[in-house]
């Protein structure tokens, strides 16, 4: 059932999760925790994400400064927050949906095809 607190998940995020729900309820901001809400959120934090990255190399994207490297996990926190907002207002089950995603990528791109390659598996 689709937006009910029905669901059990089987992860160790619930108290990551009852402490967003907490935390908006205190707030009154469960009005504005619509799925489409929570999707423009994730994706306007996965540009601020991306933002960091910007015009820098792949050698200094993998060498942030310090304080670069913290605003970027605080925005990858942002990111995942409200992916897990966006999850729990769905009752998706995010790390179940990620084992079959897994499984669904392994049949996509096997070892034998797809090692030391980035191609899309729909292109040969």
């Amino acid at each position: 059932m689709v937006g009910s607190k029905l669901l059990v998940m089987n992860t160790a995020l619930m108290p990551l999760i009852q402490s967003l729900r907490d935390f908006a309820r205190e707030r009154d901001w469960e009005q504005f925790h619509a799925p489409k809400n929570l999707a423009c959120a994730l994706s306007v934090e996965a540009a601020e994400l991306l933002e960091h990255f910007q015009w820098l190399t792949e050698a200094q994207s993998s060498a942030l400064p310090s304080a670069q490297h913290a605003e970027v996990a605080a925005e990858a926190a942002d990111v995942f927050l409200y992916l897990l907002q966006l999850c729990d207002k769905l009752n998706i089950d995010l790390i179940d949906a990620a084992q079959r995603k897994l499984q669904v990528n392994a049949q996509k791109y096997p070892v034998a095809t797809a090692r030391g390659n980035s191609r899309k598996y729909t292109k040969s």
